[in-house]
């Protein structure tokens, strides 16, 4: 008797069912281990799974070795706002643009009714009715050293308060890094060796101080002001070992955990990028307990605002660049803008100079005082200038002129080649001025 197709393939189909029926309730084992051998990657995996990372999007190896400067350039010559500052500077200069600003903040606190600094000090600490109307902050022994290396980066952030960028090609010379060297030597106060810039790795003297300071002092804490892009600029290819090999501690900017809020502040792919160098970061132990490779990271805001509680934002930091990309680091720092510089141009341009004046001075917080970095910090330019700080570097405010009225017009005052010691400067008071109630507001900024 002939069988049709259809019933052909149901004979079939209910004996493969049989078929199964039959051998369904075998050991699994059985089965697999009949076929394993078969597989040409079973078993393959390694055990420890506490080992296993994603190579995901975001550890981009195409992104090292290609250079971000030209794209910073072309986004500088597209910024119309970059182009004022530009233009203003050939006109009338580093000085008079320094002056330009600190009359534009004086006008904003005039209208506001707010006195000096000091003045305001003063009032705050000592009572309306002290007998002294100007309060004067005393210098302590020396504890961080901070050096700027040079005004070169790869990038152009908006809040910069350096004017740092690739069209900026002021560096320190191999002179002046080995007085710096010679000073640490010869202070044994000194805790911290704090390195900035511009992009300070991009610099020629970078390597140069951070070896020999690890060979002067190797207890010594050695931190890298890190834009972490720099890590992929063509050169650095051995950056992370370098930094690793000196136990280097990275102090990194990240004003956001989101692409939108970082490239609108640090320019289009620094996102991107950020995220890969942290991953590089990483992967060579930063971050990690038990490596001693600290890697913290640095909050600023976005425009004129107070950063928020930096305990509830660094939670929130872990949370999601863990959550997101699998990156870990030690500490966040939120740091309140600085009325200087770039972000004083941005806030000029928007008529906000004078709410954000006035933002600083009704937070006052006179528990941020006893910490200014003015107390028991140098900072020394790339041509040897000695300051008090970091923002009075860049307002020309060097120690030992006779005026800070003066200073806008003609710089005077020490250099590293006048002193013995950074203990040395003791003597000479600190110069401050309207833009230090950037310092002195909510959690401050030194």
């Amino acid at each position: 008797m002939r069988v049709s197709n259809s019933c052909l393939l149901a004979v079939l189909v209910t004996t493969a069912v049989d078929a199964f029926t039959s051998t369904k309730f075998q050991s699994k084992h059985t089965a697999i281990k009949s076929t394993e051998t078969d597989l040409p990657d079973y078993g393959k995996t390694s055990v420890d799974i506490d080992q296993h990372t994603l190579d995901n999007k975001w550890r981009r190896k195409d992104l090292f070795g290609q250079s971000l400067i030209d794209h910073t350039k072309l986004e500088m010559e597209q910024d119309s706002e970059f182009q004022k500052t530009a233009q203003k500077l050939k006109e009338i200069g580093l000085k008079g643009m320094s002056k330009e600003e600190r009359a534009k903040r004086r006008r904003a606190l005039d209208t506001l009714g707010v006195p000096t600094f000091n003045e305001f000090l003063s009032e705050k600490l000592e009572g309306e009715d002290s007998e002294s109307k100007s309060m004067t902050l005393h210098r302590k022994d020396t504890e961080v050293l901070q050096i700027n290396v040079g005004l070169f980066c790869n990038q152009a952030c908006g809040h910069c308060h350096v004017e740092s960028s690739p069209i900026r090609d002021e560096t320190m010379s191999k002179e002046i890094a080995a007085q710096c060297l010679q000073l640490l030597k010869d202070t044994p106060s000194i805790t911290i060796l704090d390195i900035t810039g511009g992009a300070p790795e991009m610099q020629e003297q970078f390597r140069y101080i951070v070896s020999m300071a690890r060979d002067i002092r190797p207890d010594i804490d050695i931190i890298d002001r890190c834009n972490l892009t720099v890590l992929q600029e063509p050169g650095q290819e051995d950056l992370v070992d370098f930094l690793v090999a000196n136990k280097v501690h990275i102090v990194a900017s990240l004003p956001c955990y989101s692409a939108d809020n970082v490239d609108k502040q640090r320019g289009n792919g620094v996102f991107d990028r950020s995220i890969s160098a942290l991953l590089a970061l990483n992967d060579a132990g930063y971050g990690k307990e038990g490596t001693g490779l600290i890697l913290d990271l640095v909050y600023n805001p976005l425009g004129a605002f107070l950063p928020p509680s930096q305990q509830d934002l660094e939670v929130k930091y872990k949370e999601v660049l863990a959550e997101n990309f699998d990156i870990v680091f030690n500490n966040l720092f939120t740091m309140t803008n600085m009325p200087v510089k770039r972000f004083t141009d941005f806030l000029y341009r928007r008529d906000e100079l004078k709410d954000y004046m006035d933002l600083l001075v009704r937070n006052f917080n006179p528990a941020t005082v006893d910490n200014l970095m003015c107390g028991n910090t140098v900072s020394v330019g790339f041509d040897g200038s000695v300051y008090d700080c970091d923002f009075n570097q860049q307002l020309g405010y060097v120690i030992g002129s006779s005026d800070i009225e003066d200073e806008a017009n003609e710089k005077k005052g020490k250099t590293v080649f006048d002193i013995s010691s950074l203990n040395d400067l003791k003597c000479d008071p600190i110069k401050n001025d309207n833009h230090c109630f950037g310092c002195t507001a909510g959690a401050g900024s030194s």
